[in-house]
């Protein structure tokens, strides 16, 4: 997908009962407002931070290597394609055992010949050096102290440098992610909750390749080969997302940057709403475009659910990590850096057009009573849960519940400043990280 798609989420939430709304402007009198709005936001130019090159090569290699699953089946990349802007365009994954790439990835099933759907949207990864959270309900998040709160305990193996790295630890230890299942592979053999034991494993077949042996020696020159563990495996894996996925050159970056004429009038009108009369950014805030707190939008529930409810088929969202009944079905606000080519949207992805995820934003309430199934591809259509509607919507948030009125050409907008926000360089990006091949001889392609 490009910028200039309209299969864009606007994801933020509109504040009813804003008062005497203030029309955009146009010309100098358009840019000076939108930058006393960006300033009162506090909203800057993402900086790129220097990574050391031996690390973002053996992360590179890790990232696109099989060798990371149980099965030697599936890798990073294969649900965070550069072909599909860090995700893999799909509404909810199919991990370790499906076929294909991408929309034409087709899932694996189970003993009963049911499709094996992980549960929650595959984000993308862009712009992550500075986040403090990780995961659509934040399970793995910095402790304020140096350390991470992650579902590892004190388990977590010590060294890691990032909240980024420190969720790179976990996708190898979900079995139906990477890790594969019982009586698949001697890793997938391994207790659930031995996590030490599925890293210590790992790190034996990486290490028993001599080209990631030395691999890992240059990228840890002063630690000993057999001392590394998968946190080393983890600080590579995110120096490579940092390097490659760190974009800084969107026209609404260069706008930051000094440049009036980066964005159009209509752009500049939309980022006026945005940080204006429609309130978008008091979730969506500062430069990186999201709070990183925790919001009941009253989306549709769509596919398997974490287990959550009397039928296991609901998921409770940051309520399963803090068990407050007042965080039932949040979710974490997602950044909006490049938000144009990520979709589908929202954590289940249940919306795939702009029309009816910007409606839904407008007015949450109204829209789950009239949310259309059909706009979701085989097999998503057939995992919407409207029974659990009355449940969501006793949760929702209060500001959520009542309806913001835009005008169609607001909302146009409003669409016109979220495609500012993509990079030209995404339709580049497949040329750039994808490598020849990687250390394990394995294939790049399912």
């Amino acid at each position: 997908m490009s910028r200039a798609s309209t299969s864009i989420l606007v994801l933020f939430t509109f504040v009813a009962g804003c008062q005497d709304p203030v029309p955009p402007g146009n010309g100098a009198d358009l840019d000076q407002q939108l930058r006393g709005l960006l300033t009162a936001a506090e909203v800057s130019a993402i900086v790129k931070p220097s990574i050391d090159q031996a690390k973002v090569d053996l992360g590179q290699a890790l990232f696109f290597d099989k060798i990371l699953s149980g099965n030697s089946n599936i890798s990073c990349s294969t649900c965070h394609l550069p072909d599909a802007a860090s995700g893999d365009a799909l509404s909810l994954p199919f991990g370790q055992g499906g076929l294909g790439r991408a929309a034409n990835r087709v899932p694996p099933t189970d003993d009963n010949g049911d499709d094996i759907i992980i549960p929650r949207n595959a984000p993308e990864v862009f712009n992550r050096a500075d986040f403090k959270t990780m995961f659509w309900d934040a399970r793995v998040a910095a402790d304020g102290n140096g350390g991470f709160t992650t579902p590892a305990g004190d388990q977590l193996l010590a060294g890691l440098d990032s909240v980024l790295a420190a969720q790179a630890m976990f996708p190898v230890t979900s079995d139906a992610e990477m890790r594969g299942f019982t009586g698949e592979n001697a890793i997938g053999d391994l207790d659930d909750d031995d996590l030490t034991g599925i890293w210590a494993a790992l790190m034996d077949r990486l290490m028993g390749i001599t080209e990631y042996e030395q691999m890992f020696s240059t990228a840890f020159p002063n630690v000993d080969t057999n001392s590394f563990t998968f946190a080393h495996a983890a600080n590579a894996i995110a120096s490579f997302e940092i390097e490659h996925w760190t974009l800084t050159d969107a026209p609404f970056d260069l706008y930051l940057a000094g440049d009036n004429d980066a964005m159009s009038e209509q752009e500049k009108r939309g980022a006026v709403l945005f940080y204006g009369n429609a309130n978008c950014s008091s979730c969506h805030a500062g430069t990186l475009m999201t709070d990183e707190e925790f919001h009941n939008r009253a989306v549709p529930q769509l596919g398997p659910g974490k287990g959550d409810g009397d039928d296991g088929l609901s998921d409770f969202g940051r309520m399963r990590e803090t068990n407050a009944e007042a965080d039932k079905y949040r979710f974490r606000t997602p950044p909006l850096r490049n938000v144009a080519d990520t979709g589908p949207w929202m954590h289940d992805g249940a919306y795939t057009t702009l029309e009816a995820a910007a409606r839904h934003c407008l007015d949450p309430v109204a829209r789950m009573g009239d949310y259309d199934p059909t706009q979701l591809a085989a097999p998503f259509a057939d995992l919407v849960r409207s029974d659990q509607s009355a449940d969501i919507l006793a949760a929702v948030d209060a500001d959520e519940t009542t309806p913001v009125v835009l005008t169609d050409a607001e909302v146009a907008d409003l669409v016109a400043f979220l495609q500012s926000l993509s990079s030209p360089a995404i339709p580049g990006l497949p040329d750039v990280d994808r490598p020849a091949s990687v250390p394990s001889g394995l294939t790049l392609e399912d």
